[in-house]
C-alpha cells in the first residue's frame, strides 16, 4: 500500500470529486482512477461508490479513509518531532479549547508561545463540551483544552491540570430566572445545552448531582456566540464558567444566578495524546498554558 495511493483516496473523500481530487494530489483524473483501483484491487474491497453527481466513500472506504488520514497526520507530527529534536522548532499543532480556554487561557498562552516559537502553526477549534474526546482519539486534534472527565482511562493520555473553575447558572438581565434562589427553581426553564446531545453536558451534571432531574433542553448549541446570544436576548437559562459569567464586558446583557447550591467544579487541564506528550513543542505549549493559568488562579485579568 503506497502513501501516494492513500493521499488519491483522502483526496478523492475530501473533495467528493475524482477531477477536483486529481488537482489536489497534482495528477491526471485517469491517474489518480487508477491509483484508486490499485487499492480496491489490492485490498478486494470496493471503496468509492461512483455517480454522475461525484463519489462518496463505501463503509470500506470510510474506514481506510480514516485511518490513511491518521497515518498522514502521525507522519506529518514524527518529520516535526525530529526537526525539534534538532532544534529546529517548526510544525503545526491543533487545539481543541472549551470556551474558558479559548477566550482566557489561550490568548495569553499564544502570546508569550508564539513569540518564542513563531514557526510553529497553531490552530484553534472551539469545543463546548470534550468528555468523549472522541476528536483526540482519532488524532483530529492533538490537544484538548478543557474539563478533565471524572472516567477518564488511566493511562489512555496524558493530564496535566491547569486551573479550576465552577460552571454557574446565568440568565439575561432582567430576566425572571434571576430570582431564583436553589437550582429547582430552575428545574422548569428553558436550558441551553451543549455539545451533541441532550444526554450529556455540564447542565445535566449539576442537576443530578443534586439529586435532581436535568431540566428538557430548550437549545442545544455548539458554539459560545450562539449560547451568549440565546441567553442575552432569549428567556434561555445557561452554565458558563464563573471566570467568564463575572467578565465586565458581559455584565450589560448576562448576570449570575446566585443559587444556595455551589456551581459545578471543574478541574480544566491540557489532555495530550500519549504519543506527542513528550514532543519538545507539545511540551513548551504545556509550559505557555501553565503560564497564563497561574495568572488566572491569582485573580490577575487577562481579558477585561
Amino acid at each position: 500500500m503506497k502513501l501516494a495511493t492513500l493521499a488519491a483516496l483522502i483526496a478523492a473523500v475530501e473533495e467528493g470529486s475524482l477531477r477536483a481530487a486529481a488537482r489536489r494530489v497534482g495528477c491526471s483524473q485517469p491517474a489518480l482512477t487508477r491509483m484508486i483501483r490499485e487499492l480496491e484491487l489490492e485490498l478486494a474491497a470496493p471503496l468509492l461508490l461512483r455517480s454522475s453527481r461525484g463519489v462518496l466513500p463505501t463503509a470500506q472506504g470510510r474506514v481506510l479513509y480514516e485511518r490513511a488520514v491518521r497515518a498522514r497526520h502521525e507522519l506529518e507530527a514524527a518529520a516535526d518531532e525530529i526537526s525539534q529534536i534538532g532544534g529546529h522548532m517548526v510544525g503545526k499543532l491543533h487545539i481543541g479549547a472549551v470556551p474558558l480556554a479559548v477566550m482566557l487561557l489561550i490568548p495569553e498562552a499564544m502570546r508569550t508561545f508564539v513569540r518564542e516559537f513563531p514557526h510553529i502553526q497553531l490552530r484553534i477549534s472551539e469545543e463546548l463540551y470534550v468528555a468523549q474526546l472522541q476528536k483526540l482519539r482519532t488524532g483530529e486534534v492533538d490537544i484538548t483544552v478543557g474539563g478533565i472527565p471524572d472516567d477518564l482511562a488511566a493511562g489512555e493520555f496524558y493530564v496535566e491540570p491547569l486551573l479550576h473553575t465552577e460552571m454557574i447558572p446565568a440568565a439575561r438581565q432582567g430576566s425572571r430566572w434571576l430570582e431564583a434562589r436553589c437550582l429547582q427553581d430552575l428545574q422548569h426553564a428553558p436550558w441551553v445545552y451543549t455539545g451533541t446531545a441532550h444526554r450529556a453536558g455540564y447542565a445535566r451534571a449539576l442537576f443530578e448531582r443534586n439529586g435532581l432531574e436535568a431540566p428538557q433542553q430548550g437549545a442545544l448549541v455548539n458554539s459560545t456566540l450562539a449560547l451568549l446570544s440565546l441567553v442575552s436576548t432569549g428567556d434561555y437559562v445557561a452554565l458558563l464558567p464563573r471566570q467568564i459569567a463575572r467578565q465586565s464586558w458581559l455584565a450589560s446583557y448576562v448576570s449570575p444566578i446566585d443559587l444556595r447550591e455551589p456551581g459545578l467544579p471543574l478541574q480544566v487541564g491540557a489532555i495530550v495524546r500519549q504519543e506527542l506528550a513528550l514532543a519538545p513543542v507539545v511540551r513548551h505549549l504545556l509550559t505557555h498554558l501553565h503560564r497564563a493559568a497561574h495568572h488566572i488562579n491569582r485573580g490577575d485579568t487577562l481579558l477585561s
